[in-house]
């Protein structure tokens, strides 16, 4: 799996490749990541990549030129088939939801590559005649689209197998569908009794019996209980799955009772 990430800023990648357990990933090569700055492919003494928008406003626009022949230079290096190229991502907020489904498409790839736009944006000609998917976090804008790729990066990454300490553990995550989709459960550990800044506070009994099935029970409740409150919109597309047993049901129904104080 190949990465090759677009930047003005290069550097900002540094740490992110080299610290947490996800370097593990990078380091390997299992994700490999290879960073080009548009710059090295832009004219003149300045090296510029970028200018006014046409039509006037605030800001300046990165230009399609040094893009275009940074892009030229990734697909020679990849040495792609031209029907098996890799698809072109840019970081937009016109772009789909990043979520885990996306994720987990990403982390069986061959990878992609990443572009991050900066100031403006990026000129329209370049997006119409290279970029095959845009991609969004969310409802808000960055800077540039340097952490939204590294966002996309560590996702992908921690689901390569050998990754985690313990390759159960992105089974576990919120989103998950062996979770049915669903937020995950609350997680306590050593003392049993945390002398925290309103009292003891202790870890909950069924946690400490070592019964797996009431924990099993009690955390998939837990897990059932959150969604409800903070995500009801995923509990409803668990439904609509046929992810729910009837004792989720159940709880769930002595849940709303509970909420509307019956």
């Amino acid at each position: 799996m190949r990465f090759d990430v677009i930047t003005l800023f290069p550097e900002l990648f540094a740490p992110f490749l080299t610290c947490g357990i996800n370097r593990r990933a990078f380091e390997a090569g299992w994700v490999d990541v290879r960073l080009w700055n548009p710059r090295d492919f832009a004219e003149g003494n300045y090296r510029r990549v970028d200018d006014r928008p046409f039509g006037g406003g605030p800001g300046m626009v990165m230009m399609a030129e040094p893009l275009w022949q940074c892009l030229q230079a990734v697909r020679a290096e990849r040495a792609d088939l031209p029907t098996t190229q890799a698809p072109v991502v840019l970081f937009s907020p016109i772009g789909d939801r990043l979520d885990h489904a996306a994720v987990e498409r990403w982390s069986h790839s061959a990878g992609a590559v990443l572009v991050c736009g900066r100031y403006e944006g990026i000129d329209q000609r370049f997006i119409d005649a290279c970029v095959d998917v845009q991609i969004s976090l969310g409802d808000f804008v960055l800077s540039g689209g340097e952490i939204a790729a590294m966002a996309l990066l560590d996702a992908v990454a921690r689901l390569q197998p050998g990754v985690l300490n313990d390759a159960g553990s992105h089974q576990q995550d919120s989103f998950n569908p062996a979770l049915d989709g669903l937020l995950d459960s609350p997680h306590h550990t050593r003392p049993e009794t945390w002398q925290g800044p309103q009292g003891p506070v202790g870890v909950p009994e069924v946690l400490l019996g070592g019964h797996h099935e009431r924990i099993a029970r009690y955390r998939r409740e837990q897990s059932l209980s959150l969604t409800a409150r903070l995500r009801p919109d995923l509990l409803a597309q668990a439904r609509e799955r046929g992810a729910l047993s009837a004792a989720d049901d159940r709880f769930l129904h002595t849940v709303q009772l509970d909420s509307d104080g019956l």
